[in-house]
């Protein structure tokens, strides 16, 4: 493969994946510190019925459809979860277990019901997602890196997960103080007057934006996989906070390119004719390093 032929077909989405897991990472850094790590994982998942729901509405595979079905379905079951804590007096992991099956379940039923594979939205794709097809086809040049006309053309899930991003990197550095002290002494922060549950519903909120945006281009195990691996293969490298989100984003970018390169042309270098889903080799490659921080990181035996 050329560097035109790279420019077109795998640099956008080997980078729409990449920013998909650090902004996924980001707040999984902080579900994990405060033991709510399946709570990222009930968000992926219950954002399934929210798109078709998107679908069924408006009849078309349209972005802004099914990104605010997404983001409606992840609100409900946020307030699902909270609901069954506080009056079913049911405990939290159990709370999220029954909303995430309950709500996953029901979306790929509905998938299966409404004829939404017409237009490749299916549980496939709601899985592995579809970066393989996220191509650049207006890169027909170098100079598509400088032209506006090109640079609109870009697959629009670049652009959106650049900006998820960038937001959720804004606000943690807003925040960066009273969330740390929550997340670390929530009693603490509560003495102080900081506003304890504002924050907690900011971060489930910064989760549910992160696992909205990426679900679309990335699919379902590969948000999970971002929400949780690197921030705790991060954790057992390091016991100090900044380092620990920073080492979560080096080892999410890791695994985004890295996963991507054998995803796409391992096997090829094997001399197989075909390739492997790229969303499932970052979360096994993603998978691989948290088995080799557990095993030698610095910090995995806690004092």
């Amino acid at each position: 493969m050329n560097g035109i032929d790279f420019l077109a077909f795998s640099a956008p989405p080997m980078l729409i994946a990449l920013f998909a897991a650090m902004a996924c990472a980001l707040p999984g850094n902080f579900l994990l510190l405060r033991r709510q790590a399946l709570l990222g994982d009930a968000i992926s998942h219950v954002v399934l019925p929210g798109i078709v729901l998107g679908f069924l509405a408006t009849g078309t595979a349209s972005t802004p459809a099914m990104m605010g079905g997404a983001a409606l379905a992840a609100l409900a079951a946020v307030a699902l979860i909270e609901g069954l804590q506080r009056i079913a007096r049911i405990e939290p992991g159990a709370a999220m277990g029954v909303t995430f099956t309950a709500m996953f379940a029901a979306g790929v039923l509905a998938l299966e019901l409404s004829g939404a594979g017409s237009v490749h939205l299916d549980v496939e794709h709601a899985l592995y997602g579809n970066l393989e097809s996220l191509i650049w086809f207006a890169a027909t040049d170098w100079s598509a890196l400088t032209d506006p006309a090109a640079l609109a053309a870009l697959p629009p899930e670049l652009p959106r997960m650049v900006l998820t991003f960038a937001l959720l990197a804004g606000l943690l550095w807003l925040v960066w103080r009273p969330l740390a002290l929550m997340t670390f002494d929530e009693g603490f922060a509560r003495s102080l007057g900081l506003p304890v549950r504002a924050l907690s519903m900011g971060l489930i909120a910064a989760a549910a934006m992160a696992a909205v945006a990426a679900f679309a281009a990335v699919g379902s195990i590969l948000t999970i996989a971002m929400l949780i691996c690197p921030p705790a293969a991060a954790r057992l490298c390091t016991n100090r906070l900044a380092t620990q989100i920073w080492l979560s984003l080096g080892f999410a970018a890791l695994s985004a390119v890295l996963g991507y390169v054998l995803g796409g042309y391992g096997p090829l270098w094997l001399g197989l004719s075909a390739s492997v889903s790229a969303a499932g080799m970052i979360a096994v490659v993603s998978g691989l390093i948290l088995a080799l921080c557990a095993v030698f990181g610095p910090a995995r035996r806690r004092a």
